[in-house]
């Protein structure tokens, strides 16, 4: 009997080990997860442009094909590739990182750039000459698992440097879990998304009431306001996460002067206000000095991505670029 209870402490034990593992995974994952924010609603806002087009029918079919492939990115490739970094190479992360704040902040500036002077989308001009839709689906699919890989790859990055994680299959199970709940969302939100529209004619045309047809004459005519809203956002989290980046990866790498000047200017900020307030405004004013830097980073990086790395891509590939097109 003795025995017996020896063992089923044993089991409460390894029981109660067990819960506080999955506690932790999901803790490091949600502080990992939240720092990748910007990059997830950027991801979410661009998404939808891969389905306009075709048929209603095709939406949701193009949306698993290409979330598969986000699941295949960060599982298969970009896991394994972080773990392995983590392990033998840890001073590659912040280089990596800036790496993929030097892109947020080019993409992000871009878009600035293209809403200021607004210029023709030659890739919007090629599909428009693509007549087998299959083909043109074929594309566009491939087209957003490639731009996948590298938002994914910025999202595994943050997540890993984010993770205090005391051995390697703690680290594993958190990157495995902010990987699939970041899928989730980004491509579970680009689904309902997507599909708004067609449930809004739906009860426009067949709902039973009026208030319920004036819903869906509603959400008809705001889904292209709230795609609007969200590449705003999406824009304006890029360059905040890739000039946060930027500044953090300065004072790690032993140059603290701009993370210590914004963070002089934040406290300043925050002591001018009530003391309810202080947080939120110190918050804000951090903010709005890395997405002012991203915003200069990235514009100074367009003569580079349009004439130099587009070029070298193309060249590589064989293909003209998006960004030697002038995308």
């Amino acid at each position: 009997m003795s025995g017996l209870l020896a063992l089923l402490d044993d089991v409460a034990a390894i029981a109660k080990v067990a819960a506080t593992s999955v506690d932790d995974i999901a803790a490091a994952a949600g502080k990992a997860g939240s720092k990748t924010a910007g990059v997830i609603i950027d991801d979410a806002a661009v998404t939808p442009k891969y389905v306009q087009g075709f048929a209603p029918a095709r939406e949701l079919p193009i949306i698993w094909r290409i979330a598969r492939g986000s699941v295949f990115n960060k599982m298969v490739i970009l896991l394994p590739a972080a773990l392995l970094m983590a392990q033998f190479a840890p001073w590659l992360i912040t280089p990596l990182l800036m790496l993929g704040g030097s892109y947020l902040c080019f993409e992000g500036a871009e878009k600035v750039f293209h809403m200021l002077f607004p210029h023709a989308d030659k890739h919007i001009e090629a599909d428009m000459s693509v007549k087998d839709p299959g083909h043109l689906e074929e594309e566009k699919v491939t087209g957003a698992i490639k731009t996948d890989f590298i938002l994914s790859a910025e999202i595994m990055t943050i997540a890993l440097a984010a993770i205090e994680a005391p051995n390697l299959w703690m680290q594993a199970a958190t990157l495995a879990v902010v990987g699939l709940g970041v899928t989730l969302a980004v491509y579970g939100s680009v689904g309902v998304i997507v599909k708004m529209d067609d449930v809004g004619l739906w009860l426009a045309q067949n709902g039973r009431t009026g208030a319920g047809r004036a819903l869906g004459r509603g959400l008809v005519k705001g889904m292209p306001w709230l795609l609007r809203v969200l590449s705003i956002v999406g824009t304006a989290a890029m360059l905040w996460v890739g000039g946060s980046i930027m500044v953090h990866g300065l004072a790690d790498l032993g140059a603290p002067w701009l993370y210590d000047e914004i963070h002089h200017i934040a406290e300043a900020a925050g002591h001018a206000v009530a003391a309810g307030w202080s947080g939120a405004v110190a918050w804000a004013t951090t903010a709005l000095a890395d997405g002012v830097l991203g915003l200069a980073y990235g514009l100074a990086l367009i003569p580079v991505g349009t004439r130099i790395v587009g070029p070298l891509i193309g060249a590589v590939t064989g293909r003209r670029t998006g960004k030697e097109t002038g995308h």
